[in-house]
């Protein structure tokens, strides 16, 4: 499962923004929540959901908007579940919360943790079949949300109207520039690498997400058994 806990950066100066994103993420990924995306403190939102795709596009939403420390927790949930995100417990959300206070520290502010914990192991770096622990997720995400941060408001407009599904010709006709411009604007923007990569670091986060289900329902050694 995953856990994402956001916290409003500069809350005591800021407007309060935690009720309306709620109902905003609430209404954007509705059918594709585990449970409805909850206030969990003042200024504080958390969502659990169950598949990797979903769990990354919250973070990026999240994270472009500039107001919040994200933290995405990966791990087993406690049975059965609550109506209410802020009820629910587990390892996913001692993650969560892990990691989102790690965000605070982030110059992304963002931060992954798992529970148990899956940390690339140096002495496998140079393995091929070493799976990436979740620091080494952490970083991929972090080089995309580089690139995003860097992205103008201009091309952000391109790249919005061609994730509606626009084509080039047609974005350029509603912008008023040519198609040469609105290529340009793509290409400094690092869409096209974004879209390459979106794949592969949602594949990462499912790898996390399984290897914390097979440790969840591993069968633990009885008290006193050998290690």
């Amino acid at each position: 499962m995953f856990v994402i806990t956001a916290d409003q950066k500069a809350s005591r100066t800021d407007v309060d923004r935690a009720g309306s994103t709620r109902d905003d993420l609430g209404e954007r990924y509705a059918g594709r929540l585990v449970l409805p995306v909850d206030r969990t403190s003042g200024d504080e939102v958390q969502a659990l959901v169950g598949d990797a795709g979903t769990a990354l596009d919250m973070v990026l939403l999240l994270t472009r908007a500039g107001r919040w420390s994200v933290g995405l927790g990966i791990g087993d949930v406690r049975t059965p579940l609550p109506r209410a995100t802020r009820e629910a417990t587990g390892p996913a959300f001692i993650a969560a919360r892990d990691a989102v206070t790690a965000a605070k520290r982030s110059a992304t502010r963002f931060a992954l943790a798992s529970d148990p914990p899956a940390v690339t192991d140096a002495s496998d770096a140079g393995a091929s079949d070493a799976p990436p622990g979740a620091d080494a997720v952490e970083a991929l995400i972090a080089l995309l949300l580089v690139t995003r941060d860097r992205r103008t408001p201009q091309g952000w407009d391109v790249v919005d109207r061609m994730a509606g599904g626009g084509t080039q010709r047609e974005v350029a006709a509603a912008l008023g520039i040519t198609p040469q411009a609105v290529s340009t604007r793509l290409r400094t923007s690092g869409w096209r690498a974004e879209r390459a990569a979106l794949p592969g670091l949602v594949a990462l986060l499912a790898q996390l997400d399984s290897r914390a289900s097979a440790h969840a329902s591993s069968p633990r050694p009885a008290d006193g058994a050998d290690a």
